[in-house]
């Protein structure tokens, strides 16, 4: 009796997380539950080295739309034994508050080697790396790789994912013909869907289309 108590409870506490979403807005794995995910942010593995503020569970929260366009991308490169993972999608006002207050507190560089070893901290702002506002935040951007299926590992880019520096632009001239083809994979299938890309990022890509443009959410991740 208690094992079924405590099923309902969980059951109940699911839904509940489900409907305070607000409108415009899904859990990724209520439209894809093939897409696989690393939420880097609820970990000690990021850039700052700890759990970011508004991160509660390593759940997948988007606009609508972004969904569906996830989705497409998932069905083309499924048909080759490929998989998106995404690394973060929306992200709460209160994460972005997060990275500004660490980025200016200069002598915490517990990461740098792993995520800005050729970057000086003090010029993450200058550099466009850190911003008080965020595409994530609107609910459309997307921070994602492909993985093999079979295997789960990621395809080489040739920088990894929230490496600060100009190896992770999506042009960057030094990358093997393999490294070059797969982000020209990852970027010509989000372009498809309807994406746009960014300039510093290949992981980085936000629904041309998007619903909530003006509006930066700050609801927690759970």
């Amino acid at each position: 009796m208690k094992q079924v108590l405590s099923f309902l409870i969980l059951i109940t506490s699911f839904t509940a997380c489900s409907q305070n979403l607000p409108k415009g807005f899904t859990y990724l794995s209520d439209i894809d539950t093939t897409i696989q995910q690393e939420m880097r942010y609820i970990t000690h593995n990021n850039f700052i080295g700890k759990p970011i503020d508004g991160y509660k569970n390593p759940k997948i929260i988007v606009s609508a739309p972004t969904a569906e366009a996830l989705k497409k991308v998932q069905s083309k490169l499924s048909k080759f034994g490929l998989s998106l993972k995404i690394f973060d999608a929306y992200r709460p006002q209160q994460a972005v508050d997060h990275f500004v207050r660490w980025a200016k507190v200069l002598n915490d560089t517990l990461m740098k080697r792993q995520y800005y070893p050729d970057v000086d901290k003090k010029d993450l702002f200058k550099l466009d790396y850190i911003a008080s506002k965020s595409g994530h935040t609107r609910g459309s951007t997307v921070d994602l790789t492909i993985i093999d299926r079979k295997t789960g590992k990621e395809l080489d880019m040739g920088s990894s994912f929230d490496f600060f520096g100009t190896p992770s632009h999506p042009f960057y001239e030094n990358l093997s013909k393999e490294q070059r083809s797969n982000r020209m994979l990852l970027r010509n299938l989000m372009l498809e869907a309807g994406f746009k890309p960014y300039s510093k990022e290949w992981w980085h890509f936000t629904l041309k289309n998007e619903p909530y443009p003006d509006t930066y959410f700050n609801f927690p991740i759970k």
